[in-house]
C-alpha cells in the first residue's frame, strides 16, 4: 500500500476536452500501467441514458490515453435499491483494482443520496488511500464537497437558497472543503447571471452565508481544473482559466499553472482512523480474480463484455447469450466464474 493516498483533479467542466485530456494525462503518467480506469454512472444514474454518458467519457479517454496501456470500464452504481445499487458487489468489480476512479455530470444532490455510507464510496475512499487517483467534474465535483449546492433545485425548481450535506470526502484529511464548478459561466449573457455554476453571484452569497466559519469553497472555471498532489504537497491549477478560493467568503485567484501548497486549503490532517468499512478493504486488498481484459482485446470486445455483464446482472440471459456468441464470432470464448468473466483466444478464432 503506498504511503500517501493518489492525486485528485478536480474539473470546472470540460472533461471531454482539451484542458481536461491534459488532466488525465499528467496524471496517467504518474500512475502504474496497466491504468485501470473505472468511470462511476452514479450522478447520472436517475437518466435512462446513463450508461451513454460515461460511453462518451469512454471513448475519449480510450483515444486521449491510447500510448498508455489503458482499460477503461464503466461501474453501474446507479441506485439503491435496484440491481444497479451501489450496494451491490457485483456492480463494484471494476472499482476493486482500478486506479483511476472518475465521476461527472449528473445531479449532484442525487449522486450525494446513492452514495453516501454506500459499499461504492468506501471502496472508491479505500482505493485512494491505496494510491488510486480520483477525478471529478462537474456534478460530481460539487457531490463531494462537506457541503453540497442543490444547483438544479435552487436554478430549475425554484427552491430558496440552501445547503445539503455533501460526501465530504475531504474530511477523510482533515480539510473543510466545498467545491463549485462552472465558476464562470456565462450562458445567460446579458439577460441573466448564470456564473457561480448556473445560479448566479447574489444567490451564491447567500449560500456561502449559510456555510460556517473557517471553511473553504473552491470555484473552479470552466475547462479548468486543479491537481491535488498528497505526495508533492501541492496544488496545480490547469487549464484555460483560473481557481478561486473562499475562506469566509473571501477570494483568492490562482490563474492557470499558478502551483500553491495544500495548506492553502486548510490543515492537512491524513487520518488514520477514517472510518472505512472493514467489507470494502477486504474487498480491495484481496480482490476477486481481474477478468481477462488484455490489451489485445479489440474495442469491440471489451464493449460486448461490458454489455454483456450488464445484462447478466439484468438477469437477461437470452440478451447474454446473444452477446457471447458476437463475441465468440470474434474470436473469444467468454467463461463465467465466481470472479468474474474470464475470456481466452478460440483456436481458429480472427480478432
Amino acid at each position: 500500500m503506498n504511503n500517501r493516498p493518489g492525486p485528485i483533479a478536480m474539473l470546472g467542466s470540460g472533461e471531454t476536452s482539451l484542458a481536461g485530456g491534459r488532466i488525465f494525462e499528467s496524471i496517467a503518467k504518474k500512475l502504474i500501467q496497466p491504468i485501470q480506469i473505472a468511470l462511476l454512472e452514479t450522478p447520472a444514474g436517475f437518466e435512462l441514458n446513463a450508461s451513454q454518458v460515461t460511453e462518451k467519457v469512454s471513448g475519449f479517454l480510450s483515444k486521449r490515453l491510447q500510448n498508455y496501456d489503458v482499460q477503461v470500464h464503466s461501474v453501474p452504481a446507479r441506485k439503491r435499491g435496484t440491481q444497479f445499487s451501489p450496494d451491490n458487489e457485483e456492480n463494484l468489480t471494476d472499482l476493486l483494482s482500478a486506479n483511476l476512479i472518475f465521476m461527472g455530470a449528473g445531479s449532484p444532490t442525487y449522486a450525494v443520496r446513492q452514495l453516501k455510507g454506500s459499499l461504492a464510496w468506501d471502496i472508491v475512499r479505500a482505493r485512494h488511500r491505496q494510491g488510486a487517483a480520483l477525478v471529478f467534474a462537474s456534478a460530481a465535483l460539487i457531490a463531494v464537497g462537506k457541503f453540497a449546492l442543490p444547483v438544479y433545485e435552487i436554478y430549475k425548481v425554484g427552491e430558496d437558497v440552501h445547503t445539503v450535506p455533501g460526501l465530504d470526502l475531504f474530511d477523510d484529511f482533515g480539510l473543510r472543503l466545498s467545491f463549485i464548478p462552472h465558476w464562470n459561466n456565462s450562458d445567460g449573457g446579458d439577460d441573466v447571471d448564470t456564473s457561480r455554476c448556473f445560479i448566479g453571484l447574489d444567490r451564491f452569497n447567500q449560500w456561502c452565508d449559510e456555510l460556517p466559519e473557517n471553511h473553504t469553497t473552491l470555484g473552479l472555471d470552466e475547462h479548468t481544473g486543479l491537481i491535488i498532489d498528497f505526495n508533492e504537497g501541492t496544488c496545480t491549477v490547469s487549464g484555460v482559466s483560473s481557481a478561486t478560493l473562499l475562506r469566509d467568503c473571501d477570494p483568492r485567484i490562482y490563474p492557470s499553472r499558478a502551483e500553491f501548497p495544500i495548506d492553502e486549503l486548510g490543515k492537512l490532517s491524513i487520518k488514520s482512523d477514517a472510518i472505512i468499512r472493514q467489507e470494502a478493504w477486504e474487498l480491495v486488498n484481496d480482490p476477486p480474480a481481474e477478468k481477462v481484459t488484455q490489451p489485445i482485446l479489440g474495442e469491440d470486445v471489451l464493449y460486448l463484455l461490458e454489455q454483456r455483464k450488464m445484462a447478466r446482472i439484468r438477469h437477461d440471459w437470452d440478451q447474454a447469450d446473444n452477446y457471447r456468441d458476437q463475441i465468440a464470432s470474434l474470436g473469444w470464448i467468454v467463461t463465467d466464474t465466481p470472479e468474474g468473466q474470464v475470456v481466452t483466444r478460440s483456436d481458429d478464432g480472427d480478432s
